[in-house]
């Protein structure tokens, strides 16, 4: 057996193996340069307490944990799958919490979860292209979510000049130790709870255009090769 399947099917290894991700994301953060662009746009609705949707790409999930300047409560869906609850553990370690769930497992249950804390006063964080890809290409997941809520989906773009680039589907950015990084925050996106499909499809375009925008636009900042998506899924695909 190799050794990543021994970690992902002990829960004594994930243990560790979570607390040192954790220290290792904490010495990055400490011996970084850490800098916002827009940052007033999540700061209005932190400082008003409305909630809001975030929304970043799956292969940034690791820088996710710097971007969080608010006391609210955040929730973060995760893949309810065993390398799902690495992740959710490396980030509870850091101060955030996770729902389990995705697109294809554990959807309805994650979507009334991630309702009832919106509707709390708290905040939720989807990756829209997780948790299988394609790679910067958006679900329907995040923009229903949206409608039902009624909450705005702010997304973000974040990148570091020092990182190692993952051959997984999602290029999964690591960043080392000493680098710049940045994250460059988008206009809110509202859906409307009564969008036709049509205008819902279009919300979803939207909402995967920006990302891959604002996360160039980090890139660029870092000085950094911008990830290129996945081809798109077709029509009818993306739910």
């Amino acid at each position: 057996m190799s050794l990543a399947k021994k970690i992902l099917q002990s829960d004594a290894l994930q243990i560790i193996l979570c607390w040192i991700a954790a220290f290792y994301v904490r010495i990055v953060f400490f011996t970084g340069s850490w800098g916002d662009i827009r940052r007033e746009i999540p700061e209005k609705y932190w400082q008003e307490g409305k909630p809001f949707i975030l929304a970043l790409w799956h292969g940034r999930l690791l820088l996710q944990t710097k971007c969080w300047h608010s006391p609210h409560k955040f929730h973060m869906l995760i893949s309810s799958h065993r390398d799902g609850r690495i992740i959710a553990r490396t980030i509870g370690h850091l101060g955030l919490d996770s729902i389990a769930g995705s697109s294809s497992k554990g959807g309805a249950q994650a979507l009334r979860q991630m309702v009832k804390a919106l509707k709390r006063g708290e905040y939720v964080g989807i990756t829209p292209d997780g948790p299988r890809g394609p790679r910067m290409r958006a679900s329907m997941g995040v923009i229903n979510l949206a409608k039902i809520s009624g909450c705005p989906i702010i997304p973000v773009g974040c990148s570091s000049s020092w990182r190692k680039v993952a051959r997984s589907w999602d290029r999964f950015n690591v960043p080392l130790p000493f680098t710049k990084g940045v994250f460059t925050w988008g206009q809110p996106l509202i859906v409307d709870r009564k969008a036709t499909a049509d205008e819902l499809e279009a919300a979803r375009l939207g909402l995967e255009s920006r990302l891959t925008v604002l996360t160039g636009e980090a890139d660029q900042y870092c000085g950094v090769p911008t990830v290129e998506p996945a081809e798109a899924l077709p029509e009818g695909q993306n739910s």
